[in-house]
């Protein structure tokens, strides 16, 4: 079978790979998603990924707490860089292809991000992972999400979360939280839905890409997505 997407960008929150840990990378997590990844490389399917780093640190909370907004910032785009590696390193151990791309030049740990290369690394078959973020502070993991998958021509973003998709109201602290199949950008935008921050929809809204929302540790749902089968949230233009 046809995979849906040629070429997918994965969006993982740091939160994710913490498992049922209170924070840091649950070894068991962070296998069951390369695995999930193997499997979608094995069909054939161009993967990137970017990860968060809220199970290490989130500059929004520290710069809250008195720390400059950028330094805080800069500190969360290195805890992306950890866990970028520490998929890389999983990702390696099941015999995945894999390079990391730092948009804060790091030689002895990553490439440098040029978005060619790393356009190439794809056509190649190899998962490419983006760290730090855009490079910049005040703008989230989810907005460098957003732009690179523009700059390497994804064909959707599978934003996977802890939770079967978008509810109008957080599933885990609220009983009877209704969940939305579908969603237009600017739907999410009016409500104020946390699916992705809103720099990142808009950017996905004014170039018309999809985002589906999708709980990242149910064992299969990757795959499922690509096989045209109904997971999670789906976020686009019309309905």
């Amino acid at each position: 079978m046809e995979p849906r997407y040629k070429r997918i960008m994965l969006k993982l929150s740091g939160e994710v790979l913490m498992g049922d840990l209170p924070y840091g990378v649950d070894p068991v997590t962070i296998e069951a998603i390369a695995s999930e990844i193997k499997d979608v490389v094995e069909m054939g399917v161009q993967a990137a990924v970017v990860i968060g780093g809220g199970n290490i640190f989130r500059g929004i909370e520290a710069s809250s707490r008195g720390m400059d907004r950028a330094t805080a910032d800069y500190i969360g785009m290195l805890a992306t860089v950890l866990n970028a590696l520490t998929l890389q390193d999983a990702l390696e151990k099941k015999d995945v292809f894999t390079r990391v791309m730092s948009a804060i030049e790091m030689k002895e740990l990553a490439e440098p991000y040029i978005r060619r290369r790393a356009i190439r690394h794809l056509e190649k078959g190899r998962v490419v992972i983006f760290a730090a973020g855009t490079g910049n502070p005040y703008f989230t993991t989810d907005t460098a999400a957003a732009l690179r998958a523009m700059e390497i021509h994804a064909e959707v973003i599978l934003k996977g979360t802890k939770v079967e998709g978008v509810y109008d109201r957080d599933p885990i602290k609220e009983a009877g939280a209704k969940k939305y199949d579908e969603l237009t950008y600017i739907d999410v935008l009016r409500m104020g839905l946390k699916v992705m921050d809103a720099t990142a929809v808009s950017l996905c809204m004014d170039n018309n890409l999809p985002i589906i929302v999708f709980k990242v540790r149910e064992k299969g749902n990757i795959l499922r997505i690509l096989r045209s089968e109904k997971v999670g949230t789906t976020v686009r233009a019309q309905l």
